[in-house]
């Protein structure tokens, strides 16, 4: 899962996207409205987390821009104004869900997984092929019954492959939605990390390599 934090309070920022990566999320930060409008131009996030009181271009202006896309993407707006009048305002204009500050990170989490949900055809919240099981919420996965330690990224891998439901993903797409920004394109970060993955998931192979395209479950 792709997600944008946009947030100007530097130091809730970083924690934020800290906690999301815990998650096995990848995540982009913005501290003002200008840059976020920026990396969605250049990215298609599943969820956007939007600091309403922004600098440059103010948080209500960048959710329009960001809802007048062909591609949809969720929006969960911050704010620190947590009236009534404030919670309307800020669905509609086009926000997605809303949420007060100061809010409680396994909230934050659940709002974020909810909606990334509806960005996508519906997933059940146990991701199944044969005997391998995955629970995103829990963060966990088993083979036959036996729990496997998977690192966060390895079970992001996992959990965007099974939820491609047998479509071939290229590593490209990998990158793009499993990575963030960070990461450098033109490494062999995803192949490193496949390779991993399936010596741990163990035999018979689960995760098939289709030639110049990439891999399926």
């Amino acid at each position: 899962m792709r997600v944008l934090v946009v947030e100007d309070h530097v130091r809730l920022a970083a924690s934020v996207a800290r906690v999301l990566r815990r998650e096995g999320m990848a995540v982009d930060v913005a501290h003002d409205g200008t840059a976020a409008l920026e990396r969605a131009c250049e990215v298609d996030y599943d969820v956007v987390v939007l600091d309403r009181d922004l600098p440059g271009v103010h948080g209500d202006r960048v959710c329009h821009e960001l809802m007048s896309e062909p591609a949809r993407t969720r929006v969960l707006m911050l704010t620190a104004a947590g009236a009534l009048a404030d919670r309307v305002r800020g669905l509609t204009i086009g926000a997605d869900d809303y949420l007060a500050k100061p809010f409680a990170f396994p909230e934050l989490v659940a709002r974020i997984r909810a909606l990334a949900r509806r960005t996508q055809t519906a997933l059940p919240p146990m991701l199944t092929c044969g005997d391998v099981t995955l629970d995103p919420a829990r963060r966990t996965a088993t083979r036959n019954g036996e729990k496997v330690a998977l690192n966060r990224k390895e079970l992001a891998v996992l959990e965007y492959l099974l939820g491609a439901r047998g479509r071939v993903v290229s590593p490209e797409e990998l990158l793009d939605r499993v990575w963030d920004s960070a990461a450098d394109p033109f490494t062999t970060t995803v192949k490193a990390t496949m390779n991993r993955l399936r010596a741990k998931l163990g035999e018979p192979p689960v995760i098939e390599t289709v030639a110049r395209s990439g891999y399926r479950i």
